[in-house]
């Protein structure tokens, strides 16, 4: 049962005196103060108000306590959780825009709970690999943005060279494939891999590999275009957990032999999960996420369904999915991202692509939050704190904004959700703000929802829809 005991000591962190911070009768009155919530931390659950001055955090009060503010928020013992950070989301921006854009990609992360967006620097025109580039895609994503967000850099065997320019200029991460990748970006081999995490250790980066084994997918894919016909546990078998093992291994042994860090992106398997967990053990400073739909569909929705449920790493067996719930609980998985991997619907069409050449990726950016809920507390008992820790703390440490993003304690930013734990729900087409509104998670039945997202003490959604301004997000960048 969740842990309700109230916070003891409360207040009073030292407000600046500007003309929204005035004192009446000896109390300070906040900008916004929501009351009545369940807050919900990385390890515990209490009764309080927080109390919002700034776009910050300025005091969490006890039940009853005296407080004023300019607008209330009657939470009406819903749970307040700290806001969602997507560690792994393509926003196609710019260059792709008919896939996804940042003004619907990111109201659809405002309204399924996520204040503050990675974004990957592939599946963008051009790739973001320099700090010219940099510079243009920030002029061009910043008028469109609901929600704060940050830059991954690119990782190519191309620009080895401005990888510290990237840095200086704010990246959070360095993105690379260890394995076959889309024609607009490169895969690196694990020599030049090398490279570049010595390059990133000099200046305290994190390097991130999709890690799956290129010569063993290329060979398993050759294989089964042999075959006179094909089906969806062919492409499947292209992919075995022994290509995720291999190439996560092979990255994991660089790691511990440069002290360099390093983040596993969207592990599908608890093998997988294990070993990186051994290496935590052992003291290798290796990160890992894994993705809403990891932890809740399997390879029989690819086999029954088709190319919707088509993603990299594939979806795996249904006992998989139950094991590698234990390991977000431990914290060996301390993010979950979206893999947010949007397209047109035509880009999905078996019969014009083919099983192996149509698009691989799911839209779940806007559902993830509901689903972890759903899946996680609601169906497999788990404490609500195990989304603050894998939605919000993990991530914000895991891409060094932690301090400022990624918990409810003062002095941090107020990004805040209110989710309704008995709300039931029912994915719909209509209900998604994606540029194509298609998605794997159309149709999944739950409960637990996002009621309202609070990104820096506004309020940017509201029951579904958004209520935000677009250029209300701002660039975080990396705490050095």
């Amino acid at each position: 049962m969740p842990n309700k005991q109230a916070l003891v000591v409360i207040n009073v962190y030292p407000l600046s005196r500007t003309d929204k911070d005035i004192v009446k009768g000896g109390l300070t009155v906040f900008n916004l103060v929501i009351k009545n919530g369940r807050v919900v931390t990385s390890d515990r659950i209490f009764e309080a108000s927080i109390c919002i001055s700034d776009g910050k955090i300025a005091a969490i009060a006890e039940p009853g306590a005296s407080v004023e503010a300019d607008e209330v928020i009657d939470a009406k013992g819903n749970y307040v959780f700290p806001g969602a950070i997507d560690s792994h989301a393509h926003l196609n921006d710019p260059g792709y825009n008919w896939r996804e854009d940042y003004s619907h990609g990111t109201a659809a992360a405002a309204v399924g709970g996520f204040t503050t967006i990675v974004d990957m620097p592939l599946q963008n025109e051009p790739a973001l690999t320099d700090g010219n580039i940099f510079d243009k895609k920030l002029e061009h994503v910043s008028p469109n943005a609901y929600v704060d967000y940050c830059f991954w850099g690119g990782l190519v065997d191309y620009n080895l060279g401005t990888l510290k320019e990237l840095d200086d200029k704010g990246c959070v991460a360095f993105k690379s494939f260890i394995g076959p990748v889309s024609p607009d970006y490169v895969s690196l081999s694990i020599g030049q891999a090398k490279e570049a995490m010595e390059i990133l250790k000099s200046v305290g980066a994190r390097a991130g590999f999709h890690c799956e084994d290129y010569s063993i997918i290329k060979w398993e894919e050759a294989r089964a275009k042999r075959k006179e016909k094909h089906d969806w546990k062919d492409f499947l078998g292209s992919r075995p957990v022994i290509a995720e093992l291999i190439a996560t291994q092979n990255i994991i042994s660089l790691a511990r032999e440069l002290d360099a860090k390093v983040h596993i992106c969207h592990v599908s398997h608890p093998r997988v999960a294990q070993i990186i967990r051994d290496a935590q053990l052992d003291g290798v400073d290796v990160t890992a996420e894994t993705c809403g739909h990891y932890l809740t569909f399997s390879d029989q929705d690819v086999i029954k369904n088709g190319s919707l449920f088509k993603c990299a790493p594939p979806l795996r067996e249904t006992s998989a999915v139950e094991e590698m719930w234990k390991y977000v609980n431990d914290g060996t998985l301390s993010c979950i991202g979206s893999d947010h991997s949007p397209c047109e619907l035509s880009e999905k069409s078996e019969e014009t692509h083919g099983i192996f050449g149509a698009w691989g990726g799911i839209s779940g950016i806007q559902n993830t939050m509901q689903a972890v809920f759903s899946e996680g507390v609601a169906k497999r008992g788990y404490s609500p704190t195990i989304l603050a820790k894998s939605l919000s703390e993990g991530p914000a440490r895991a891409f060094g904004i932690y301090g400022k993003k990624g918990a409810i304690a003062v002095g941090f930013d107020a990004d805040l959700v209110i989710l309704d734990p008995e709300k039931e729900w029912e994915i719909t087409p209509e209900s998604l703000y994606y540029v194509n509104q298609i998605s794997a998670f159309v149709g999944l039945k739950g409960v637990g929802l996002p009621v309202c997202t609070v990104v820096r003490g506004k309020v940017v959604a509201e029951e579904g829809r958004i209520v935000g301004q677009k250029g209300f997000g701002q660039l975080i960048k990396k705490i050095k």
